[in-house]
This record gives structure tokens, C-alpha cells and sequence, in this order.
């Protein structure tokens, strides 16, 4: 072998090497798959926001809700796999994406009251919940004060209470990332482009104090419940979704495996079948 391919070689390997380090699928923040048509979309005026919703496919309903700071686009892949055997509705949260805010200040209590004011509009009396992170513990406040609109609970990425939270998330490249792509996300979407900051300090503020969920009150859950988790979530501490786990009476605990807090984008496939097959569950 050249000198010259010899050192081709040691620079290729060098580049593979570094490629594959930073190809680790739970260090990554995919973009999201183009969301397919809707059927039917709009906005629900519910306790007094513009609340932008879409729907998609018929079949049981599957309702998927976001996470903090986030929107319904994000759920892309997952809508195009439910939605061909479910009616599949996303929604964007007071104040994400397309939707309107108040100045009411934020609470999980308000925000699940939006969520079934919105299957009020769309005359929708119960269906299952697939919610990632701030999704994932309104579908617990939904399962815990109106268990009646339930079918089964898929909460990914959910705490119960503040110290569930890994303080080493602050310093998180991959969260960082995603904080700095919402804050574009928003620009483009949001009818108050100039307002994402205002819009972060009332979710900040909520986050400061709340869930705030004792094992108690877990305990009285009876909707059929999945504690979903990545091996690699960045901001939710492995112990407190087990301890959620445990706490929730029957309740299925599932690891997602190479995966962190952004499961649904960096593993779509594996996401959208462990959700169904825990939705379809007889």
C-alpha cells in the first residue's frame, strides 16, 4: 500500500470512527417526518384559547399530546402508523405551536381541561392517550380526575413530581438543541412570533412546582397504564419512572431501548409499535 492510501486509510477510519460516536441514535434530534393530510383540522375554542387540532384515519381514537414547549407535527411518523387502523387527533397546547394563550398562568389542572374540552368539540367521549413528557403527565392528570374519558394511558417521559427531574438536563447538548429548535419552531407557527420568551417564563413558572403527585393519589389510578421510558432519557431520572410505575395500580413498565427523552423521533418505528400494541391490548 502508498504512503498516500496508507494515510487515506488512517483518515477514514478516523472519520468512520468519529461518525459512528456521533451516530448514536439516543445522542441524536431527528427532524421530524412530513405530517401526512388530515381529514379534518381547525381550531376549537376552548376555555378561551384557539386550540389548533388535526385528525386523521378512523378507527378507536388515539389521542397524542405533545411535550413542553413542543407541537403536534412532532408526532409525524407516529400518525402515519396509528392512523391506519385508529382516528388519530393531535393537538397543539395552549400557547405551542399554532394554538393561542392567556395570560392564565399555566397548570397540568388547565391544560388536561383543554384536552377534553377539545374531545368535547370533536364529540369524542373516550380514547386512549399516547403522551410524551408534559403529555405524558397530562394523561396522568386526565387518568387520575377523569378516568371515565380514558381507554389505556401510554405516558413516555413523564414525572410526577419536580425531583423526578435530572438536574443534569440543564447542561444536555441533545435538550439544548431541542430547546433552540422549539424557539424556531415557534417563530415560524405561533400567531405571537415575538412572544416565545414570555411564553417559556408562565411554562417555567409551572414547571417550578408542579406535578406534584403523591404515591397516594397514584394509587387510585385505574386506567390501564404504560410507564414508558428511553434507556437514555436525558431529563426524567430512570428511578422515578420506576417508582411511577409502581405506584399506578397493574401498571406496565417499558423501556425503550437506545432511545432518550425524544424516543418518537429517534426510534419512530419501535415507538409507534409499542404504543400500539399496548392501545390494542384485549
Amino acid at each position: 500500500m502508498t504512503r498516500f492510501w496508507k494515510a487515506f486509510a488512517i483518515i477514514l477510519f478516523a472519520a468512520s470512527t468519529t461518525f459512528a460516536a456521533a451516530e448514536e441514535r439516543w445522542q441524536t434530534l431527528p427532524e421530524p417526518a412530513a405530517m401526512p393530510k388530515p381529514d379534518q383540522s381547525g381550531y376549537a375554542p376552548v376555555n378561551g384559547i384557539q386550540m389548533y387540532y388535526a385528525v386523521f384515519g378512523a378507527g378507536d381514537p388515539v389521542l397524542l399530546i405533545h411535550g413542553g414547549l413542543g407541537h403536534a407535527d412532532i408526532w409525524a411518523s407516529q400518525v402515519a402508523t396509528l392512523s391506519q387502523t385508529h382516528k388519530v387527533i393531535v393537538a397543539d397546547s395552549r400557547g405551542h405551536g399554532r394554538s393561542t394563550r392567556t395570560e392564565q398562568p399555566y397548570g397540568y389542572d388547565l391544560m388536561a381541561s383543554d384536552y377534553l374540552a377539545l374531545l368535547d368539540y370533536l364529540k369524542i367521549d373516550r380514547t386512549a392517550v399516547v403522551g410524551w413528557s408534559d403529555g405524558g403527565i397530562i394523561g396522568i392528570d386526565i387518568a387520575l380526575h377523569h378516568p371515565e374519558r380514558l381507554t389505556r394511558l401510554f405516558a413516555q417521559a413523564a414525572n410526577v413530581t419536580t425531583d423526578g427531574v435530572d438536574p443534569g438536563v440543564m447542561t444536555n447538548k441533545t435538550f439544548a438543541a431541542y430547546i433552540d429548535r422549539s424557539g424556531r419552531d415557534y417563530k415560524k407557527m405561533s400567531k405571537t412570533p415575538d412572544q416565545y420568551d414570555a411564553f417559556v417564563a408562565q411554562m417555567s413558572h409551572m414547571w417550578e412546582s408542579e406535578p406534584a403527585w403523591t404515591k397516594e393519589q397514584l394509587a387510585k389510578i385505574t386506567t390501564p397504564t404504560a410507564i414508558v421510558a428511553g434507556d437514555h432519557d436525558e431529563a426524567i431520572k430512570r428511578e422515578h419512572t420506576e417508582y411511577i410505575a409502581s405506584a399506578i395500580p397493574g401498571a406496565k413498565l417499558i423501556i425503550l431501548p437506545n432511545a432518550s427523552h425524544f424516543a418518537m423521533l429517534q426510534a419512530p418505528d419501535e415507538y409507534s409499535q409499542a404504543a400500539l400494541d399496548f392501545i390494542d391490548t384485549k
